[in-house]
């Protein structure tokens, strides 16, 4: 979230700020929220507060466990606003983007009527199994979960996704 710039900090901070995302036009109508593209396929949301433009906008970065996730993101920001470059996402490794993928592959497929079977043979490109070598198949198992936790993100589990995972 950006805000304006506390009196405090005034002389400290430059006028010369450079906020391109106000080029564009708010998510919503009368919002300050903005979706900032990074540049590599990837995108931020700003939540300007600063938005009449009278103060230099500055970032708030709430102090409970999340703000070293956003804090991150700050970085990432300021790498692109700068031109500098920018730092991967480091929320989801390869394997948990490719398992992701899948889950949503195989809901789409799972919602578009397709069977069990169907959704494996396209996911995990395997040729059509009788129905006993389909019953013992691990790859049945595999669709089974793949869907089972599709559902739970769907139903609200993706707020997962944009967190690190913590060890306490």
């Amino acid at each position: 979230m950006l805000t304006e710039a506390p009196p405090a900090l005034g002389a400290s901070l430059s006028r010369e700020a450079h906020e391109p995302w106000r080029h564009d036009l708010p998510l919503g109508e009368g919002e300050a929220a903005f979706r900032f593209a990074l540049g590599n396929g990837q995108s931020l949301q700003i939540i300007d507060c600063a938005i009449e433009g009278r103060n230099v906008a500055v970032a708030a970065v709430p102090l409970g466990i999340e703000g070293f996730d956003r804090l991150e993101a700050l970085y990432r920001f300021l790498s692109a606003l700068h031109g500098r470059a920018i730092p991967p996402d480091t929320r989801l490794t390869r394997q948990q983007r490719t398992r992701q993928r899948r889950m949503l592959r195989a809901f789409d497929g799972y919602r578009a009527g397709a069977t069990q079977q169907e959704i494996a043979e396209v996911i995990f490109n395997i040729a059509p199994l009788d129905r006993d070598a389909w019953q013992a198949s691990d790859v049945r198992h595999k669709i089974k979960t793949l869907l089972r936790d599709a559902r739970a993100m769907i139903a609200g589990g993706y707020r997962k996704l944009l967190r690190h995972r913590r060890q306490f």
